[in-house]
């Protein structure tokens, strides 16, 4: 969150201005992903700023998908708060 409000201040903005986030899921490592994960949902019940949760993996039929077109696939192939799945091994 450091971080986060240093970015917002130098950038001349708030956490009032942000109505979504977009959180890419992978691939990179567990503890990163769950990390950020933790901070925008803490901001979800916080500010009740809404997230969604994406992977490029989800728009591989898309080619040469940059960062700036995610919310229009997210709309497109109807991505939702769709955080990880652990895989449980035994």
């Amino acid at each position: 969150m450091i971080l986060i409000n240093e970015f917002l201040k130098n950038s001349k903005y708030s956490l009032d201005n942000i109505d979504i986030v977009y959180v890419n899921r992978g691939p990179g490592s567990f503890a990163g992903i769950r990390n950020s994960l933790s901070t925008v949902k803490a901001l979800f019940l916080t500010k009740k700023i809404d997230y969604y949760c994406f992977s490029f993996e989800d728009f591989k039929e898309s080619k040469n998908t940059k960062y700036a077109d995610v919310p229009q696939l997210c709309k497109k192939y109807n991505i939702k708060k769709n955080l990880i799945n652990p895989i449980y091994l035994s």
